[in-house]
C-alpha cells in the first residue's frame, strides 16, 4: 500500500497542532509518571490498576454486556471472591492458567482473579481446535485451564491429550439453565462464598513479573505465546488510557474485539481501567447491531480494527448515524481510503491509530490526531533496506545495516534496552529468531517486527504491511505454515504454497494457496477440499482462493518463490494456464475464477 508523498507531515501542519500539544503536555507527564515503573519492587499491574480504578470510581460502571451492568466495587468484589477460591486450590504467583471463554464479563473477572494471585492468563484463541489448541496448551503448561460453556466441547475433544487435573478444570457458566459438564468444577458456584476483600497477593506483583501468554502465529506454522508483563501493562494502560485518549470515569469504551488478543484486553480495557471508566463488551462484532448498542451502553470511545469500520461504513447511511456519544476510537488498520469516509459519517473527532505488538516492545500511538499514521514511538527505533524475496534485513559492506532515506518504505527495527525491554516468547529459540544484534554499530540490539512502515516526518510513521509468513485478515495473524501443513495432510495435495493476497476495498490480505495435486486435477473434489480445509482450519485463515500449479516454481536454493504467486494473486490474465478457484461468501464450494468473476470480485460484488 504506497502513501503519496502529500502526506508527509509539514512544519505548518505541527505548527496548527501547537493547541492540542500543550493540552496534551498535562496529561503526557502524568501518563508517563504512570507508565515508566523504574523501581522492580515497587506494586504495579493489571490487579493494582484495577484496585486504584475501584478506589476512584466504586459506584461507576466498569463492565457492560447486554443488560448487565457490573460497578467497579462489584467487579472487584466478583473477581476477589474468585481470586480467594484459586488460592484455596493452590494458584500461586509465577503459575500459568489457561482461559477459553469467550468475550463475557465472566472472562474478563477470571483474568483480573488470576492476575490479583500474580498468575500468568494463558489467553487461547477462542477459533482454535484440535491439533492447535493442543499445541497452544502444552506450549506453557497450564496448571489449571478456566472453559466458557460455550467452549467445553471443543475443549473435550482435546481433553485427553492435556496433563491438567480434573479438579483444576473449571467450568465457567453462560446463559441459565446451566448444566455443568462432566468432569468439570463450576467455578462460578465454587467461588461465590469468597471473601470480596483484595487479596494481599496483589500488593506484591511487580513490573517484571508476566501476567498474560498472548499468542501469535509462528513462522513454524503453530502459534508462538509472547510474554506480556505486568510492566508492560503500565505502560500499555497508561500510553493509550491516560496520554492517547485522556479517559475519565464519565467515559465508556465500546469493544467487540477478541478479547484474547492485545489489542482488545490490554489497549481497550486498559484504557478504560486508567480513567476510570466502563469497558462495554459484546460476544460477537455485529454491523447492524454495532450503533444500538453504542447508544444503548452511551459510549465515548471505540475499539476497532480496520476491517471492523469498513463494514461499518457498508451499512445503509441512517439519520442516527451521529446520534451517539463518540468522540474518539482506538485500533489499529485502518485504511487511509475509509479514515475521512468513517471520521465524517459518524462524527468522529479523534481516530487514535496505533501499532503495537504483543509480542514486541515498541508501539506507536497517533497523539496528536494527525489522519492516516500510526503516531509515533518514545522509544527508539529504525527502518532499514531488506531483501525483497527472502523479507531479510540488508547489511553492507561495513557489516552494519542501512535505514532507508525518510519517506521511504523500511522494515521497522525496534532498539532493545532498558526503556524498551523485549520480554520475548516462552520458547528461547523464537528469540533468538527475531532479536538482530551489531545493528549500526557493535553490541546493540533490535527487536525484528517484520513489518514494513513509512516515516512520513517528525517522528511519525504509517504502516504498510507484514512481511515473512504471515499475512493479516479478519483481524487475525494467518501463518502460512500453518494453512500449507493442514493442507499437506490432504491425500490428493503433494505441494501448498499459501500467501495472503489483495482484494480491492479490503482491509488486510485474504489467504490464497497454490497447490500441486498427487494426481490430478481431477481427482480433487473443490466441494470436499473447502470442508476439509474448514474441519481443519480457522475460518479467518480458511483460503479464499486456490492456484492449480503442475509444477511449483522454485528459487535456486529450492525456496518457493512467493512473490511471484502474490503479484499475479487471483488475476486469470497473470496466472497463465494455471487453473483459479474462488470460494465466494455464502457457498460451500471452491468455483472457477474467470476474467468476469475476478471483474466482480474486484469491483466489490461479494462481500468479503
Amino acid at each position: 500500500m504506497n502513501h503519496p508523498r502529500g502526506e508527509m507531515i509539514t512544519w505548518s501542519m505541527m505548527l496548527r497542532k501547537l493547541p492540542s500539544i500543550v493540552r496534551t503536555l498535562p496529561r503526557l507527564v502524568r501518563g508517563m509518571r504512570v507508565a515508566n515503573i523504574t523501581d522492580p519492587r515497587q506494586p504495579c499491574g493489571l490487579a493494582w490498576t484495577f484496585e486504584q480504578a475501584t478506589l476512584r470510581n466504586p459506584q461507576g460502571a466498569a463492565l457492560l454486556y447486554g443488560d448487565t451492568v457490573l460497578s467497579y466495587h462489584q467487579a472487584n468484589q466478583q473477581a476477589n471472591r474468585i481470586a480467594h477460591y484459586l488460592q484455596t486450590q493452590g494458584i500461586a504467583k509465577g503459575d500459568v492458567v489457561a482461559l477459553f471463554i469467550e468475550n463475557r464479563p465472566e472472562l474478563l473477572l477470571s483474568v483480573l482473579a488470576v492476575a490479583k494471585l500474580g498468575g500468568i492468563c494463558a489467553m487461547l484463541n477462542t477459533a482454535h481446535t484440535q491439533a492447535v489448541l493442543v499445541h497452544s496448551l502444552n506450549l506453557v503448561q497450564p496448571v489449571a485451564i478456566m472453559v466458557g460453556a460455550e467452549l467445553v466441547d471443543a475443549y473435550t475433544a482435546v481433553r485427553e491429550q492435556v496433563t491438567i487435573e480434573p479438579r483444576r478444570t473449571w467450568f465457567v457458566a453462560d446463559q441459565p439453565p446451566i448444566t455443568v459438564a462432566q468432569g468439570y468444577v463450576d467455578l462460578l458456584a465454587a467461588s461465590a462464598a469468597g471473601s470480596v476483600d483484595n487479596p494481599a497477593s496483589s500488593q506484591r506483583i511487580y513490573c517484571n513479573d508476566p501476567c498474560f501468554y498472548i499468542y501469535t502465529s509462528g513462522t513454524t506454522g503453530l502459534p508462538k505465546a509472547g510474554v506480556f508483563k505486568h510492566g508492560r501493562w503500565m505502560k500499555s494502560s497508561a500510553s493509550f488510557g491516560t496520554i492517547a485518549l485522556d479517559m475519565r470515569p464519565e467515559d465508556v469504551v465500546y469493544c467487540t474485539l477478541p478479547l484474547y488478543h492485545a489489542t482488545g484486553l490490554c489497549v481497550c480495557w486498559g484504557s478504560a481501567i486508567a480513567g476510570a471508566s466502563g469497558f462495554a463488551i459484546r460476544r460477537k462484532f455485529s454491523a447492524s447491531q454495532f450503533w444500538e448498542d453504542v447508544r444503548k451502553f452511551n459510549a465515548t470511545t471505540l475499539g476497532y480494527v480496520g476491517e471492523l469500520c469498513r463494514y461499518l461504513l457498508e451499512q445503509p447511511p441512517s439519520e442516527r448515524d451521529r446520534d451517539t456519544r463518540v468522540v474518539k476510537m482506538i485500533g489499529n488498520g485502518l485504511r487511509p481510503g475509509v479514515w475521512a469516509s468513517f471520521k465524517e459519517r459518524f462524527g468522529v473527532e479523534h481516530i487514535c491509530e496505533l501499532y503495537a505488538a504483543s509480542d514486541g516492545n515498541i508501539g506507536f500511538t497517533n497523539v496528536l490526531n494527525f489522519d492516516n499514521t500510526i503516531g509515533f514511538s518514545l522509544m527508539h527505533w529504525a527502518l532499514v533496506e531488506y531483501m525483497h524475496d527472502t523479507c531479510e534485513p540488508i547489511r553492507g559492506s561495513n557489516g552494519f545495516m542501512r535505514e532507508v532515506q525518510k519517506g521511504a518504505q523500511g522494515l521497522l527495527l525496534a532498539r532493545i534496552d532498558d526503556k524498551a525491554p523485549f520480554d520475548g516468547y516462552t520458547d528461547p529459540e523464537k528469540n533468538r529468531k527475531v532479536v538482530l544484534n551489531d545493528v549500526f554499530e557493535k553490541g546493540d540490539r533490535y527487536f525484528n517486527t517484520g513489518d514494513l512502515l513509512r516515516s512520513i516526518g517528525f517522528g511519525h510513521a504509517q504502516f504498510v504491511d507484514r512481511l515473512g509468513d504471515t499475512y493479516r485478515w479478519k483481524g487475525e495473524n494467518v501463518s502460512t505454515t500453518e494453512v500449507e501443513n493442514f493442507l499437506l495432510q490432504h491425500p490428493q495435495i503433494s505441494e501448498v504454497v499459501a500467501y495472503g493476497v489483495e482484494i480491492n476495498d479490503t482491509d488486510g490480505r485474504a489467504g490464497m494457496a497454490a497447490i500441486t495435486p498427487s494426481e490430478s486435477l481431477a481427482a480433487l473434489d473443490m466441494r470436499e477440499l473447502l470442508q476439509f480445509a474448514q474441519s481443519r482450519l480457522p475460518t479467518y485463515a480458511v483460503p479464499l482462493f486456490l492456484r492449480i500449479k503442475l509444477k511449483m516454481d522454485t528459487t535456486g536454493t529450492f525456496k518457493y518463490q512467493k512473490v511471484k504467486l502474490k503479484e499475479q494473486a487471483f488475476d486469470p490474465e497473470k496466472a497463465g494456464e494455471d487453473p483459479l478457484f474462488a470460494w465466494l461468501p455464502g457457498t460451500d464450494s471452491y468455483v472457477p475464477v474467470t476474467g468476469q468473476l475476478w471483474t466482480d470480485i474486484q469491483a466489490g460484488k461479494y462481500r468479503y
